[in-house]
C-alpha cells in the first residue's frame, strides 16, 4: 500500500498536466464573416469593385472583388478584432466603413454601401456629330423584324444625326450583303423561274441567271439609291418613322417617302436619290437581261414596281413593324 505522502506527490506532479490538457481541449471562438452588396446611391449594383478588408495585423489584410450583382463575401474572420472595409470602383469615390467588431459566429450583412460618382467623372465629354451618327448606325444595323429580316434603313429616333458619306456606303453595303438578302433573292428567283421571266432558259442555268439578275438589280439599286446619289445630293436615304399623329397623317407620311426625303441639312427635299436610284438600276438591267426583255419598258416598269414596293414597305413600317423589330422599341 502506498503512503499518503507518495500519493500527494503524484497528484502534485500530475496537476499541471491535467490543467494543460484542459487548456488544449477548450473550444476556440467560432469564426465570423462579412457579406455585402456594392451599389451606387441609386441602389444599382456595381460589379468588379475592389473590396479590401484590413485588421490590426498584416495577416488580417484580405481582398475580394464584387461579382456581377455587386456581391462579395469574407469568411473565417476573427471575432473581437477591429476591421476596416474599403471599397473602390472606377468612376466612383472610395467608400470606407466605420470600425467593425464581429461577435463569435456572426455573419454581418452590410446594407449601407452606396458609392458616390466621382467628381472627376461628372465632366461631360462632347461627341461630334459623326461619332453620334456612327453609334446610331451601329444600333440600326441590329434592327431586324422578328429578329431575322434586316430593317436597317428605318430611323425611330426623333432627332438622328446626319449620315456622313462613309456611313451611307457602310449602311448600303451592309444591307446588300446580308445573308437574308441572298435568301430572299433566291426565293424570288424561284418565282421568276416558275413564271418563266425574264426570258432566260429553264433548268439550273436559267435559275442561276435569274438569281444573278435579281441580285444585280437589288445591289445596284441599294448602292446607287442608298449611297452614291445620297452622297452626291446630300440626302438621307433612310425612312423616318413618324409614329404619332392621326392615321391619315401617318399614312400620308409613308406614301410620300419615296418622293420626299430629308436632306443632310434636316430639310425636306425631292427624293432624287430614291427615284434616281431606281431609274439607274433599271437602266443597268439592260446590260444583262435577255435582249427580248430590254428596252425603256424594262426601266420604267421596274421603277414603278420598286416605287410601289417602297410605299407598301413604308406603310407597314409606320403601322406594324416597329413592335416586331429588335432594338427599336426603346428609341426616342
Amino acid at each position: 500500500m502506498r503512503s499518503f505522502p507518495a500519493l500527494g506527490f503524484a497528484i502534485f506532479c500530475l496537476a499541471p498536466l491535467l490543467a494543460l490538457g484542459q487548456q488544449i481541449s477548450a473550444p476556440q471562438p467560432q469564426p465570423a464573416g462579412i457579406i455585402g452588396t456594392v451599389t451606387d446611391v441609386r441602389n444599382d449594383a456595381i460589379p468588379a469593385a475592389a473590396v479590401v478588408l484590413d485588421g490590426p495585423a498584416p495577416a488580417d489584410h484580405v481582398t475580394a472583388t464584387s461579382d456581377d450583382n455587386g456581391f462579395f463575401v469574407f469568411k473565417n474572420l476573427h471575432p473581437a478584432v477591429p476591421y476596416h472595409l474599403t471599397i473602390s470602383a472606377k468612376g466612383f469615390d472610395n467608400w470606407t466603413s466605420k470600425p467593425i467588431i464581429l461577435q463569435p459566429g456572426q455573419q454581418l450583412d452590410l446594407h449601407d454601401i452606396g458609392l458616390k460618382i466621382s467628381a472627376l467623372q461628372t465632366t461631360v465629354t462632347a461627341m461630334t456629330s459623326e461619332q453620334i451618327a456612327t453609334q446610331e448606325i451601329k444600333l440600326a444595323e441590329k434592327q431586324r423584324v422578328l429578329g431575322i429580316f434586316p430593317n436597317f434603313y428605318v430611323v425611330y429616333k426623333s432627332n438622328p444625326a446626319p449620315l456622313t458619306t462613309k456611313l451611307k456606303y457602310q449602311l448600303a453595303f451592309k444591307t446588300a450583303i446580308d445573308p437574308i438578302n441572298f435568301a430572299a433573292t433566291g426565293f424570288f428567283a424561284l418565282l421568276d423561274q416558275a413564271g418563266d421571266t425574264p426570258n432566260y432558259p429553264q433548268g439550273a442555268v436559267g435559275y442561276a441567271q435569274r438569281f444573278g439578275a435579281a441580285y444585280a438589280d437589288g445591289f445596284t439599286d441599294i448602292m446607287i439609291g442608298g449611297a452614291i446619289l445620297p452622297s452626291l445630293f446630300h440626302q438621307d436615304p433612310r425612312y423616318f418613322y413618324q409614329g404619332t399623329g392621326t392615321i391619315k397623317s401617318r399614312a400620308m407620311h409613308a406614301i410620300a417617302s419615296p418622293f420626299v426625303c430629308k436632306g443632310d441639312n434636316g430639310r425636306n427635299q425631292f427624293n432624287i436619290s430614291s427615284i434616281g436610284g431606281d431609274l439607274a438600276s433599271g437602266s443597268l438591267s439592260n446590260l444583262y437581261y435577255p435582249p427580248s426583255n430590254r428596252g425603256p419598258g424594262l426601266v420604267f416598269e421596274g421603277t414603278l414596281i420598286t416605287t410601289g414596293g417602297r410605299i407598301a414597305n413604308a406603310l407597314v413600317q409606320e403601322f406594324l413593324f416597329r413592335r416586331f423589330t429588335t432594338h427599336a422599341k426603346n428609341q426616342k
